[in-house]
């Protein structure tokens, strides 16, 4: 009835007739404050794609996502998208304004509840519609990302049920005010938190100054550990970021040591040249697909010579494993749920089809392998034995370094050793 009674032109406001009148967009309407009826708006053009509502599931667009969802597998709990957008239906998902750019208007949550509008086949064009949050740094922006990160582990409840899908977008290498200025425009327009690591205190004082101006809500990351930092050592920071002219130093002997323990480590790599076994700070013990080699590599790049040897049903493990220093050789275990699931991922990689007969990735033998590894475990009573299954490398890897220090040391703190590996899959 309503509708026969208002011009042609705003089809749209009969389903939302509460709602204010189109003309009242502007560039501040943003991700977060959108009307509900502004979801409409993108309605029609996308009903062209509605057809092909049941192609593969949507990929996870941004790497923060993805490094969620695959935390989320190695865990052992599984994701389902299509029942997940059902349960989340009523709720339209927003989408931008008309007058927002196509590469950041186009596509949509996968808790939207609204079929497949607006997939992508392309996972760089694939924006998730969500909180975004600004990282800019002087330099590499490695300390921002890695803080944010670490930040955002704290909600990785919400993000891998995508309640509270984020975007992340990183600003390396800003060094001028104008640049400065036209990122956080941006990010007033979209708004979206911006936090930044600027070591140069004038940049950083217009950042805080220009974002209040613009309404951007925003924090240093780097400016109140780099005045604790002063005002224990009574000495003024150089304001210089990191790579800058003034703060070139020669290559260290810290730096040939790395390097050193990374050609070793790729060396050492599925139980080669075990004649070398002595000459590694840490030993690595476990099944295929127990993260082994990623894990070797991570400790290679923090200075550590690390060798893994691959534990096969039917293969005699090396004698020089059982002659070598006992206290460096670690054992690594995992789910047989996740390890099936990784071994059948991998076995399709490599483009084996279900057509190939191979006990590979079957859970018979899957179990059988890792009752076999727990046998070598307890005969070996010295190998620290750590659980893989939901951690991440770095935890992994914080868990082995802790130990072999500890043990270096022998144990002179026990304590922090103990709690540490209990506490091991909580860490952040």
């Amino acid at each position: 009835m309503l509708q026969s009674s208002l011009p042609p032109a705003p089809l749209f406001l009969p389903r939302h007739s509460s709602s204010s009148s189109p003309a009242t967009w502007s560039p501040r309407h943003n991700s977060k404050r959108r009307s509900p009826r502004s979801c409409l708006v993108q309605e029609e053009p996308d009903r062209a794609v509605e057809p092909e509502r049941e192609p593969p599931p949507r990929r996870v667009s941004t790497q923060l996502n993805r490094w969620s969802r695959a935390r989320s597998i190695r865990s052992g709990r599984r994701i389902d998208w299509p029942a997940l957008r059902k349960k989340t239906a009523p709720p339209p998902s927003p989408a931008p304004p008309p007058s927002s750019p196509p590469s950041e208007a186009g596509v949509r949550p996968a808790v939207a509840g609204e079929g497949t509008e607006g997939d992508g086949e392309d996972d760089e064009s694939e924006l998730m519609e969500g909180k975004a949050i600004y990282m800019v740094s002087d330099g590499t922006g490695w300390t921002a990302e890695h803080s944010v990160n670490a930040a955002l582990g704290q909600f990785e409840h919400c993000l891998v049920d995508r309640i509270c899908p984020v975007n992340t977008h990183l600003f390396s290498g800003v060094e001028d005010m104008d640049r400065l200025m036209e990122i956080i425009k941006q990010a007033a327009k979209e708004g979206a938190l911006l936090l930044y690591t600027l070591a140069d205190p004038d940049m950083a004082e217009y950042a805080k100054d220009a974002c209040k101006v613009w309404g951007v809500p925003s924090a240093d990351i780097l400016r109140p550990i780099t005045e604790a930092i002063a005002t224990h050592l009574d000495v003024a920071p150089s304001g210089l970021p990191r790579g800058a002219a003034g703060r070139s130093a020669p290559l260290s002997a810290e730096y040939f040591k790395r390097i050193e323990a990374i050609d070793f480590t790729i060396k050492q790599d599925d139980g080669a040249k075990p004649q070398n076994l002595d000459h590694a700070h840490i030993v690595l013990v476990g099944v295929s697909r127990t993260g082994k080699t990623p894990l070797s590599i991570y400790l290679a790049q923090k200075g550590y010579k690390v060798a893994n040897v691959p534990i096969v049903m039917g293969v005699d493990l090396p004698k020089t494993l059982f002659e070598i220093n006992q206290e460096k050789i670690f054992g690594l275990t995992i789910n047989p749920v996740i390890l099936q699931t990784i071994r059948k991922a991998r076995a399709k990689s490599l483009g084996f089809g279900s057509e190939t007969r191979s006990n590979y990735s079957e859970m018979d033998h899957v179990r059988a392998e890792l009752e076999y590894a727990n046998k070598i475990f307890t005969q070996n009573p010295t190998w620290p034995v750590i659980e893989v299954t939901g951690k991440a490398i770095e935890e992994t890897a914080a868990v082995v370094v802790r130990m072999y220090h500890d043990r270096r040391q022998k144990c002179l703190m026990p304590r922090i050793s103990k709690r540490f590996v209990v506490l091991s899959g909580h860490m952040r």
